[in-house]
């Protein structure tokens, strides 16, 4: 029987009216399982009217209430990890593993809201001048909009929303119409443990929700992740509403193995970051550059250990891959290693033919790996978002360092060596935003923030950490001058104020 995915506005379930409907498929049998309620520009404006009504009151709202509130909502978390994960896999098609990882990650989160208290210390500098004082504070925008992907459809949103409400605001999420389920059971849950009606609001859709967001008067801000031209074009909208944006693009992610480098480490790691969630994550490595002289022993040492990886229904156990989110998706992906051998690659893995049985038609592909890419082929150039691994040959540290430098992504990187002057250099020269070493995704924790440079992000702030609460926030300075009660009024005085 096909499920039912409607918005949650104000607290409740509130059925879609705009006639227009999505299908989710279960990934791993490619049967749809679901329809949800695409929104009208109306729906989303009585979202935000939502919103705005509730911000009102929890925008003044006091620091302790919220904290009060935030912590119930963690401990309600993690009591149905398993139950968020299980939508996860039935709508992404991540195994359970990978997708109580997504969970985990989210919780962080949460639990840097927990302590916003702390993160929203304003400064206090007494007697700038006789009997003034100068106050910095911080306070939240209004209503603001998060717009998510598919790929951490339970991760990504706890990035945006946990800091959001902490911080004061009131937030409307505009989740992926291809898993919504996990959203509504993430709102669901701020309800029972407290979140007043309105403070945080679900509206599924597609291109018509998200730019009624973009355009919207009462929405301050938004918030984005999802690939280039669509962060490009969302910071272009909003922005141009006079909206403050944070809009996180694609990837491109390298990792350069340097000949010290322990290549069995190595190995492990490009396979884990290249195949993990079937290589739908951002701070996937899509690309190794290999110095030529252990590039040949790194290639087999990585294929050795990509063909031995189960792929399978992200419900059996034994998985450690699931399928891809659609057939479409499936397809677009295959279609770069179909064509990486004409462009000039090695082709030494070719996952497109491979299926499991007893589930036919599902959305599967198996592991590719290409060797000897180029910086000009297709598979080196695009974002694929799938289990296709590129290895870049170069022959100095020098040239690899460039290589990387020269794509236009700068989301995350990482450098695998046992020389610890290289990884200082390289730390410090390579171009992007965030960089492991002897790490292969080198996601910052919560308490620290998440973004790239060139065009993996557009907008001044990283998501959550100090930047997060940053965005979720504007400054205010207050200065103060108080007389003192025993001495007589100094009259009026027309001159300059004077700092003494």
């Amino acid at each position: 029987m096909t499920k039912t995915v409607h918005h949650w506005i104000g607290g409740k379930t509130v059925e879609g009216a705009s006639g227009n409907w999505g299908e989710v498929t279960d990934p791993a049998t490619g049967a749809v399982t679901t329809r949800v309620a695409l929104a009208s520009a109306d729906e989303v404006a009585k979202a935000v009217a939502t919103a705005k009504e509730a911000y009102s009151s929890w925008g003044t709202s006091s620091l302790a209430r919220r904290t009060e509130i935030l912590f119930r909502y963690r401990a309600l978390l993690d009591a149905r990890r398993d139950d968020i994960a299980a939508l996860i896999t039935a709508e992404h098609g991540k195994v359970h593993a990978d997708a109580l990882g997504e969970v985990a990650r989210g919780l962080e989160i949460v639990e840097l809201a927990c302590g916003i208290a702390t993160q929203l210390k304003g400064e206090l500098s007494t007697q700038v001048s006789s009997r003034v004082d100068v106050a910095a504070i911080r306070q939240p925008l209004g209503v603001v909009a998060g717009i998510t992907p598919f790929n951490f459809p339970a991760m990504v949103p706890m990035w945006m929303f946990p800091l959001a409400v902490a911080c004061g605001n009131t937030f409307v999420l505009k989740p992926s119409e291809k898993d919504p389920s996990p959203a509504n059971l993430l709102a669901e849950l701020a309800a029972d443990a407290g979140l007043p009606d309105g403070v945080l609001n679900v509206v599924h859709g597609d291109k018509v929700a998200v730019d009624a967001l973009l355009t919207h008067p009462d929405v301050a801000a938004v918030s984005f992740v999802g690939s280039t031209p669509i962060a490009r074009h969302i910071h272009t909208i909003a922005s141009g509403h006079g909206k403050r944006v944070q809009a996180l693009g694609g990837a491109k992610n390298h990792m350069l193995v340097l000949p010290d480098a322990d290549l069995d480490a190595a190995a492990d790691a490009a396979v884990s970051a290249a195949y993990g969630s079937a290589g739908e994550r951002c701070m996937a490595i899509s690309a190794v550059v290999a110095l030529e002289s252990v590039a040949d022993e790194l290639v087999e040492k990585i294929r050795e250990r990509a063909v031995k990886i189960t792929i399978g229904p992200g419900t059996d156990p034994a998985s450690e891959m699931g399928p891809l989110i659609t057939r479409a998706h499936r397809d677009k992906v295959a279609s770069y290693v179909t064509g990486a051998a004409a462009q000039g690659a090695d082709v030494v893995l070719d996952g497109t033919g491979h299926t499991v049985d007893g589930y036919e038609n599902g959305h599967w592909i198996g592991l590719s790996l290409l060797d000897r890419v180029s910086t000009d082929s297709d598979a080196y150039r695009d974002e694929i978002f799938g289990p296709v691994l590129c290895v870049l040959r170069v022959a100095t540290y020098e040239e690899g360092v460039a290589l990387i430098n020269a794509s236009p992504y700068g989301n995350g990187t990482a450098v695998f060596t046992r020389d610890g002057g290289a990884a200082r250099r390289f730390q410090l020269e390579v171009q992007a935003g965030m960089v492991g070493v002897n790490v292969p995704i080198p996601v910052p924790v919560g308490y620290h923030s998440f973004g790239g440079w060139k065009d993996s992000l557009f907008g001044d702030h990283h998501i959550y950490g100090n930047d997060g609460v940053h965005f979720y926030t504007r400054g205010k300075v207050v200065t103060t001058r108080w007389p003192d009660p025993s001495e007589p009024h100094a009259g009026v005085d027309l001159g300059f104020p004077r700092n003494s």
